[in-house]
């Protein structure tokens, strides 16, 4: 049996490698953003072809930085990994997210050094780049999302099952999958942004309705529609899912999933309006990747083995007696 006080000490560090994290990816937004990902030439993991680079420009510091950081959050994933094996018991949920969140480490590694190596960064504009940005957004959301699961299953909370579930895993189901949409387009909309930068909200729109305009700005319009969409899909899902799986925790995950969307939705809006720069972009991202841990706290909340089901109350008999 697990010692309580190393148990809490798992938990703790579970959420540190959590937060450390979401920093990473944050930092890769910048890099990004600011058109750094060819700080480093295209070498990889070497940086311009040297282990420290010697009188690197700004952009070569921003992306060393991002690939030592990087580095740190791959050497966690293992201790994290490592201690899950000591902390829990075999067949427990998180031992089996902890190395899920190890495997998307790895993956995550693999399309960063794939998208240096074949040079979809600085200015490339080719789709093949926006596929590869999707690619990395996907992994990014099933890393963070297993990394939650190993904060949530530390605490001792029960097992998914998804058999048997019925509306609940559809509908859970169909949110994972529109978040999961709107993950992509939105990556391929900030990579437009950096790309193709308005000098005003109307030169935007002029780019944006252009017949001779850049795929990746025809596609830059589709991200507020699925904003707006997904964004009524996840309000439903939560409060269907509360409905029929009405425990605190439901309710809770539901509720935060909602106020926090309500906030993403708000701060791409302001997003838009500003013409994305850099420190909103970079909210923007922190935000979505809230919305995300919150979905993924209601799938575990809602398909977890103990929690309670709705019942509907048997109609009333007839208090007419028959003739």
């Amino acid at each position: 049996m697990t010692h309580p006080a190393a148990s809490r000490r798992f938990q703790w560090f579970s959420l540190g490698v959590l937060v450390y994290t979401l920093a990473v990816i944050l930092w890769g937004a910048f890099v990004r953003a600011t058109g750094s990902g060819a700080g480093c030439g295209d070498h990889w993991p070497v940086c311009n072809g040297e282990v420290v680079p010697r009188a690197p420009t700004l952009q070569t510091l921003i992306e060393y930085t991002h690939r030592l950081t990087s580095g740190v959050a791959t050497l966690l994933a293992v201790a994290l990994y490592v201690w899950a094996r000591r902390a829990v018991p075999k067949g427990h949920p998180a031992r089996h997210a902890a190395g899920w969140a190890l495997f998307f480490m790895l993956t995550e590694g693999l399309v960063g050094a794939g998208i240096v190596l074949l040079k979809y960064v600085a200015q490339n504009a080719s789709m093949w780049r926006a596929v590869w940005m999707g690619l990395h957004l996907t992994n990014t959301f099933l890393l963070v999302g297993a990394q939650t699961l190993v904060v949530w299953a530390a605490a001792g909370r029960a097992r998914m099952v998804i058999k048997g579930q019925g509306p609940v895993a559809v509908m859970l189901g169909l949110g994972v999958a529109g978040m999961g949409i709107l993950g992509i387009s939105g990556a391929v909309a900030a990579l437009g942004d950096t790309l193709f930068p308005a000098t005003s909200l109307a030169d935007g729109l002029r780019q944006d309705m252009s017949e001779t305009a850049h795929l990746l700005l025809r596609l830059r319009v589709l991200h507020p529609v699925f904003a707006v969409g997904v964004g009524a899909l996840l309000v439903l899902v939560g409060r269907w899912v509360a409905r029929l799986r009405p425990s605190p925790e439901v309710k809770r995950a539901s509720m935060l999933l909602t106020g926090m969307y309500v906030a993403q939705l708000c701060v791409g809006v302001i997003n838009l309006v500003l013409l994305a720069p850099v420190a909103m972009q970079l909210i923007h991202l922190l935000l979505a990747d809230c919305v995300w841990m919150c979905l993924v706290c209601l799938c575990a909340a809602g398909l977890a083995e103990d929690a309670p089901r709705f019942e509907p109350s048997p109609a009333p008999a007839s208090s007419v007696e028959p003739v």
